[in-house]
């Protein structure tokens, strides 16, 4: 099946996001904007793309915190009703919540399939990443691939620094994750296999500075998403990496506003340069 084509909506891009900037920036708003031009299936991977913060919420909810992260496509309110109606989220991850459900009300044959005795937050994760491993989206199935791996090498490192079973963290089972389980090495044996995991570990290891640890990460995650779609202009994981970097935008304009308004300006400028309609 052929990708659509977004001329116009990716044209308008930058527009979006100057026009919400004047008004104070809304990446909720230049969401909407994208969402009402995608076609069902597009639409489909770019709320998957957000699930991983429904993710981060259903965890938060069903441990009793108030945290919510506005970047999932659940308000609060709806995170709570989806523990006990799941039926919005992602088969895959509804899955995982029926079953823990199950757990503490009466499973039946179907949720006892799955082990419950996993941490509810750990089934529920890689349950996500399954998720993705089966979008449509190129781009959408190689970010996850790339985010999961990420966040395993941190967690990996800092597990090992404080003398803790990395496997108790880990998310997925595949060759990297084992690498990362089993290795004794100080790159974990991976330095030829992943180009960014020198950076990771010295953010990870050496800075003190927790502020600055995240933003060293988040530019590894900044430059992925580019180099995930470099040669994509008009479709949707062309939207989806400018929509990676636009969350990373909104992060840090919580965290930093000067650095939060310096990645912005990188990201218009991104776009700017591409020179889109040229390269068509």
């Amino acid at each position: 099946m052929f990708d659509k084509n977004y001329y116009c909506l990716v044209a308008g891009l930058r527009e979006y996001a100057l026009d919400t900037e004047a008004k104070g920036f809304d990446l909720g708003a230049i969401r909407e904007e994208i969402l009402n031009d995608l076609s069902d299936r597009d639409r489909k991977a770019l709320e998957l793309l957000y699930g991983y913060y429904d993710c981060e919420n259903l965890i938060a909810a069903r441990a009793g915190r108030t945290a919510h992260n506005p970047l999932g496509n659940l308000s609060a309110e709806e995170i709570k009703e989806a523990l006990e109606n799941p039926a919005r989220l992602p088969a895959e991850v509804r899955e995982i919540v029926e079953a823990y459900r199950g757990e503490e009300e009466e499973a039946d044959e179907e949720e006892r399939r799955i082990d419950t005795s996993v941490r509810f937050e750990k089934s529920l994760m890689e349950a996500y990443y399954r998720a993705c491993a089966r979008s449509k989206s190129r781009f959408l199935r190689a970010w996850a691939e790339f985010d999961r791996t990420l966040r395993n090498i941190a967690a990996a490192a800092t597990a090992r620094a404080v003398g803790r079973d990395a496997g108790e963290v880990l998310i997925g089972r595949d060759a990297i994750t084992e690498q990362l389980r089993r290795s004794s090495a100080a790159d974990f044996g991976l330095r030829g296999e992943l180009p960014y995991i020198d950076t990771v570990l010295a953010a990870v290891n050496e800075e003190q500075n927790l502020v600055e640890k995240e933003h060293k990460i988040d530019l590894i995650r900044w430059n992925e998403s580019l180099e995930l779609a470099v040669y994509d202009y008009f479709n949707i994981d062309f939207i989806l990496s400018y929509l990676v970097r636009m969350n990373i935008v909104a992060r840090w304009t919580l965290l930093d506003k000067e650095r939060g308004r310096r990645m912005f300006d990188r990201l218009l400028g991104e776009l700017e340069a591409k020179d889109l309609i040229n390269k068509q």
